[in-house]
């Protein structure tokens, strides 16, 4: 009989729990048993698991005993006070908040990428990178192993929820507020979502960078294992509810044309190419939503430098940009365990 884990999630009622939930069941990781962890506030709440409702615990330092496969996706402060106790009672965690990402006894894993990372993680934790990150490397590992990348300009379009539920509260309440003429009363934004972009995510540092802007800058060079490349980034919040979208420009190390970055991409894992501009078949938040895969497309050369491509790029943020990227994660973990 093919041995089966304790998984753990942290988080398990919040939007990218509830994701974790279900990509754990679809893929059909071996779960012996789910225990299911979140605040006193949602503790006694039940969470869905292959057909099954199982009462969402407290979480505290002892909620790990047994447990071989540790999710998290609570916040930072969580992670950084439960994470160590996780690993301590020797479950492998996998963490998607920031807290952990840089730090050089950590891996941080796209497995697509540097799965073979999760093998050194000598504090017992593994981190998943930044939503906006992961997407955007699946789509630029075939080009950056053909022809090498010099430098990277990104500019991305992200729903809310990536803020979490409250933000996907606001943007509806919002919207029914506006076509009721009545005024909108932002709280999780420092400004109304609906209809508007916000050119700010996260909180802003004093390079003029948003937090948001340094993960992308950071986190892709140490996936890549290459902090040769210049990074800039301008990351922005748009009135939609799932799924990230993203324009790349692309310097790359040697001359690859538009054609042969299609053809990279249509032979790359978890890449779907959606390249057919002429026919309206480009990325979109619509297509993308609830898929794992990552869409490119709008694949071109940039007609203002040498060596350079345009990408757009969309995937669904609780998707690859979390739940599916952790649950490839513990799928690498378990073939050591």
């Amino acid at each position: 009989m093919a041995q089966k884990y304790n998984v753990a999630i942290v988080g398990a009622t919040g939007v990218v729990g509830q994701e974790m939930l279900k990509v754990l069941e679809e893929r059909k990781f071996p779960v012996n048993k789910i225990i299911p962890l979140a605040s006193a506030r949602t503790a006694g709440s039940r969470v869905e698991f292959q057909g099954r409702e199982i009462v969402v615990q407290e979480l505290k330092e002892n909620s790990f005993q047994d447990v071989q496969i540790a999710l998290f996706s609570a916040g930072s402060a969580v992670s950084e006070k439960f994470a160590p106790a996780a690993a301590a009672a020797r479950a492998v965690v996998i963490d998607n908040t920031a807290f952990f990402r840089m730090d050089p006894q950590v891996p941080l894993v796209v497995p697509e990428i540097n799965a073979h990372a999760v093998k050194n993680r000598p504090k017992g934790i593994i981190a998943n990178p930044n939503c906006s990150t992961a997407q955007m490397v699946v789509a630029l590992k075939p080009i950056y192993e053909a022809a090498g990348i010099k430098r990277l300009v990104i500019s991305t379009y992200q729903a809310v929820s990536g803020t979490g539920k409250e933000a996907i509260d606001e943007l509806q309440q919002e919207v029914v507020d506006i076509l009721q003429f009545k005024p909108v009363q932002p709280k999780v934004y420092p400004h109304q979502i609906a209809f508007n972009i916000l050119p700010h995510i996260d909180n802003f540092l004093d390079n003029g960078y948003s937090k948001e802007e340094m993960k992308m800058v950071n986190e892709t060079k140490k996936i890549f294992g290459d902090d040769s490349m210049r990074i800039t980034a301008t990351t922005c919040r748009v009135p939609v509810f799932y799924c990230h979208s993203e324009c790349v420009n692309v310097e790359t190390q040697k001359k690859i044309s538009a054609a042969e970055a299609r053809a990279l991409l249509q032979q790359a894992e978890n890449v779907i190419v959606l390249d057919e501009p002429k026919k309206n078949i480009y990325p979109m938040p619509t297509l993308a939503a609830g898929k794992n895969e990552t869409l490119v497309g709008r694949i071109r050369e940039d007609i203002s430098i040498d060596n350079g491509l345009e990408l757009f790029i969309v995937a669904d943020n609780l998707r690859k940009g979390a739940a599916f990227n952790a649950v490839q994660i513990a799928e690498e973990v378990i073939k050591d365990l």
